[in-house]
């Protein structure tokens, strides 16, 4: 399959937010990577329920929204209304992670799992058959245009690994310093998505860096 690719509004223009968001719908774009940040769980504060509205009234493709928040359940309750595609957690933040699942299956919305660029694959063996989705983080979360971390590979070798073993029905998607120069170690390594910001947005032709990982 080809690869999605998932570009992040955190690298766009917010003050031509309707105009960037539908550029990457145009350009060819699989899903719309919405990173929201609650100033706590990591230091940086992003948008609320009112821009996210806007961005998926622009939207013609499906949200994937990234929660980075220490309330998970609030924010899931404060987005559903959206229907985004995916709503994702990170794992080391939420208690109760299969009871959070549940729930956001139950708003129509496919549930997935974040994990740090510390976090183990393994750890999530007995939900990996709840998920729809696993991002693994090759960035630490909290900000746009950071560089790659090369281990991500492994991980996602390993989340793949699982996934067979466990025959589960679960993406993995990839999210931070993605670009066109790693972009087939990711495919080699089971990876379906990935989330590129600043590589999409810090072009003057949005279509031909998409396109670029769509491998």
């Amino acid at each position: 399959m080809k690869m999605q690719v998932a570009p992040s509004i955190l690298s766009a223009d917010f003050g031509n937010l309707s105009a960037e968001v539908k550029a990457i719908c145009d350009g060819g774009c699989d899903l719309v990577h919405v990173d929201v940040m609650d100033g706590h769980f990591v230091p940086n504060l992003t948008i609320g329920p009112v821009v996210v509205s806007a961005v998926a009234k622009a939207a013609t493709k499906p949200l994937d929204v990234h929660l980075m928040v220490e309330n998970n359940t609030f924010f899931v309750d404060l987005f559903a209304s959206l229907k985004p595609k995916y709503i994702s957690f990170h794992f080391e933040e939420e208690k109760h992670p299969h009871r959070l699942i549940q729930h956001i299956r139950s708003l129509g919305i496919s549930p997935a799992i974040v994990l740090n660029p510390h976090g183990n694959p393994d750890d999530l063996e007995y939900i990996i058959n709840d998920l729809d989705m696993v991002l693994l983080m090759s960035v630490n979360p909290g900000f746009g245009g950071q560089k790659f971390i090369p281990s991500v590979i492994e991980r996602a070798q390993r989340l793949k690994a699982l996934i067979e073993r466990k025959n589960a029905s679960c993406l993995i998607e990839v999210d931070g310093g993605v670009n066109d120069k790693n972009i087939h170690q990711l495919k080699e390594a089971g990876v379906d998505i990935v989330v590129a910001g600043s590589y999409v947005y810090n072009s003057d032709d949005y279509a031909a860096r998409i396109k670029s990982l769509q491998v």
